[in-house]
């Protein structure tokens, strides 16, 4: 082993004692699969990489309606927490990474800063931007006047992009 071996040999132990969490957001849009795409081949290759996946249902529109409001959030829940597997397992299916899963219930711009905030483990935001004028409001947001206020870097994911051309970068 020369000296070369041996300060590389430290560097991946000293990083491999933490994560860094590449965290995505999950939706059904087209754009949405290319940022995981994205976000699984990057972790893939990090030392300690993971996948930190985030999804934020909405609140119900009929508050008014006790009943309603409850059944219409179990059912969102429901779909979500479906999703959300099958996300999971599509991640673990292309590059053997278990994820982890945060499902919050609010405005999708706050809570995902809430989690940017709290968990001092996420590496980079990533997002998926929509492949015409109007990128999305998470995109928007995150590369506005919050951009330079946030704890970790902004990835964002053109619409445009192939899944062939995502797996040939990363």
């Amino acid at each position: 082993m020369n000296e070369h071996d041996f300060e590389l040999d430290r560097f991946q132990a000293k990083h491999a004692a933490r994560y860094r969490k590449f965290l995505v957001v999950v939706d059904d849009s087209p754009e949405c699969q290319l940022a995981i795409r994205f976000a699984c081949g990057r972790a893939a290759h990090t030392i300690g990489g993971r996948l930190l996946l985030f999804h934020c249902v909405r609140p119900g529109e009929f508050q008014h309606w006790m009943g309603v409001a409850d059944r219409m959030r179990e059912e969102a829940r429901a779909e979500t927490e479906a999703l959300m597997r099958a996300v999971a397992d599509e991640v673990y299916r292309h590059v053997g990474l278990y994820s982890e899963i945060v499902i919050a219930e609010g405005e999708a711009k706050e809570e995902l800063m809430a989690v940017l905030q709290q968990d001092t483990d996420i590496f980079v935001l990533i997002l998926g931007a929509h492949p015409t004028d109007d990128p999305g409001p998470l995109v928007r947001h995150f590369t506005g006047a919050v951009a330079g206020r946030l704890p970790c870097p902004v990835v964002i994911v053109p619409g445009a992009m192939t899944m062939e051309r995502i797996d040939a970068m990363v």
